[in-house]
């Protein structure tokens, strides 16, 4: 799979997911706040399955 995801793109998905993840921990949100697992690995790996499926690339590289 190659890189689909751009750098703000990224800075948004590692926050949203810490956050998440952080309310998760502390027991502030429910148990739904775990999905936040899903944007940080996306974010820290550059790698977005559903931007694959429809098509969609935000790290502005040429093809």
């Amino acid at each position: 799979m190659k890189v689909n995801v751009g750098s703000i793109d990224k800075i948004v998905r590692i926050a949203v997911g810490i956050l998440l993840l952080v309310l998760a921990v502390m027991g502030m949100g429910t148990p739904w706040t775990w999905i936040g697992i899903v944007p940080l690995i996306t974010g820290l790996a550059g790698r977005c399955p559903a931007y694959s499926l429809f098509g969609i690339n935000t790290c502005g590289m040429k093809k």
